[in-house]
């Protein structure tokens, strides 16, 4: 099947022949036509299957009629990120050169007076987040009673973020007679339920079952322990792949992101960062660099793991393996994408046992193991010195359990034992002449008896029965004053003050 046989219009097809695609992808080739026709329809596709294309090319053939006013866009489009509206703008400008079309781009980041100007010269095509959307609307800025068509996409990613509140306001705000396309790449209870609220008899499109990985990514795990070894590993694995053009690599956390972008570039590598506490420009100038084949790594977070288009990444690096077994899915799809092959590698610790466990049950499938597994791994050089050296004092962790279950031996006992050759000397100060008192031995000073009358015992004396500890057993003597604490301020000699005399005259 061809484009020609979808029923497209012909600017359309000269735009999609001009960007050298002959062949719809399978959702495309389903989709399409009954989008054309005005049905709802629901598109199940595994990310890098052309969903983008699947709404964009069927909204550009129906928008060719009519135009625009102001303030009331005939279109509304919603996406989860900032990122991916922008691409959909890209796909617009790309399909649509051979239409006058006015795009309008609603994102957080940017200043509102561009935006607005667009809204009011009237927007044929709306993309938006969520939050910038509900913002011009509650400003009386926008208007959604023309909304002819409305797209919402990645809505698993709106589920994840917690836009489902904000999608069922805008459902209530167009039109009822309005054409819904929903797309998603996953389809969890909470996204069926939405479908069933808000589309009317739609089509559902599902070429590829929910929640599974393309077969052109050739998956692996690789085990590793934390922190700065988990770094080395990652950087041993970007110097070891083979055919490394570029690559993605994902973190669970911003601050993480950072971090690990540090290490890379110190030691030598183009890489770039991208993740939500940056600005929209930062932002967009490392994606526009990675693109553009200016840097080689883009260290991210899960902002780039929905429906970014870059067509030749040819490796994804899961620095940290996700705790949502579908963002797994997300991730490694930014390679293998359009056919092309692709490799994905997971960075897994002890810690990850249980994730990995869900993402093998979700996607249907066992990832190997490149290298040894996590129990053929050898211990770790970070770990072991550290646990040696408290080992060896008798510290806090004297006393755990090592992995292979025999417990760590401790001197601590041994050392309660032993009394020490020199006891502690106490520097107080006498309060009334603020001389040091003498340097003698704290428990030469202490009271033969407690507090409570009782005879104290000695260090190592088994024989007497233990009494009841109080306040001098571990903090020495009554302390007097401030004790060893007294301010320096207080300790200054003080001039006494000529008293004044008061004479009395008698009358």
């Amino acid at each position: 099947m061809t484009f020609d046989e979808l029923g497209l219009s012909e600017k359309v097809l000269a735009a999609v022949q001009a960007s050298g695609y002959t062949t719809p992808t399978p959702i495309q080739a389903q989709a399409i036509p009954p989008a054309l026709q005005g049905r709802d329809i629901l598109g199940i596709a595994q990310t890098g299957t052309g969903k983008t294309a699947a709404f964009t090319l069927p909204m550009l053939s129906r928008l060719e009629q009519g135009r625009a006013r102001a303030r009331v866009p005939r279109t509304l489009i919603l996406e989860p990120t900032r990122e991916l509206a922008a691409q959909v703008e890209e796909s617009f400008a790309k399909y649509g050169i051979n239409q006058k079309l006015n795009v309008a781009l609603l994102i957080g980041g940017v200043a509102f007076g561009d935006q607005e100007a667009r809204i009011m010269r009237g927007a044929d095509v709306l993309i938006a987040t969520p939050g910038r959307l509900l913002d011009f609307f509650d400003r009386g800025k926008l208007l959604l009673t023309g909304i002819e068509i409305l797209v919402i996409d990645e809505a698993d990613r709106m589920l994840d973020m917690g836009f489902i509140p904000d999608i069922e306001r805008v459902c209530k705000l167009v039109p009822f007679t309005r054409q819904t396309l929903f797309f998603s790449a996953t389809m969890p209870p909470e996204i069926t339920r939405l479908t069933e609220a808000f589309l009317h008899n739609p089509v559902r499109v599902e070429v590829a079952r929910a929640a599974t990985t393309a077969s052109t990514i050739r998956q692996a795990l690789v085990a590793t322990h934390g922190h700065g070894e988990k770094r080395e590993s990652l950087r041993r694995l970007i110097r070891g792949a083979e055919n490394l053009k570029n690559a993605i690599i994902f973190c669970n956390r911003k601050r993480d992101v950072a971090i690990l972008h540090r290490s890379l570039v110190k030691h030598g590598f183009a890489a770039g960062a991208l993740h939500g506490d940056m600005d929209q420009l930062a932002r967009m100038a490392s994606l526009d660099a990675f693109k553009n084949g200016d840097m080689t790594l883009l260290v991210c977070s899960d902002v780039a793991a929905r429906g970014l288009d870059i067509p030749d990444v040819s490796h994804v690096f899961n620095f940290d393996v996700p705790t949502h077994s579908e963002d797994y899915v997300h991730r490694i799809g930014r390679t293998g994408r359009a056919g092309r092959s692709g490799v994905a590698y997971t960075l897994v610790t002890t810690d990850d046992g249980k994730y990995i466990d869900q993402i093998e049950k979700l996607i249907g499938k066992t990832i190997d193991w490149e290298g040894p597994g996590l129990n053929d791994l050898p211990p770790s050089d970070e770990t072991s010195q550290p646990s040696d050296r408290r080992r060896e004092r008798g510290g806090r962790n004297a006393g755990r359990r090592e992995p292979n279950g025999d417990r760590r031996r401790s001197g601590r006992s041994e050392e309660r034992a032993t009394v020490p050759a020199e006891a502690p000397v106490s520097m107080a100060r006498d309060p009334m002449e603020g001389a040091p008192l003498a340097r003698q031995p704290i428990a030469a000073r202490r009271p033969e008896n407690d507090a409570f009358g009782h005879r104290r015992t000695q260090v190592g004396d088994e024989h007497r029965r233990r009494r009841p500890r109080d306040r001098f057993d571990d903090n020495g003597p009554p302390v007097i004053g401030l004790g060893d604490h007294v301010p320096s301020f207080l300790l200054r000699p003080v001039a006494p003050r000529q008293a004044k005399v008061v004479e009395e005259f008698e009358e």
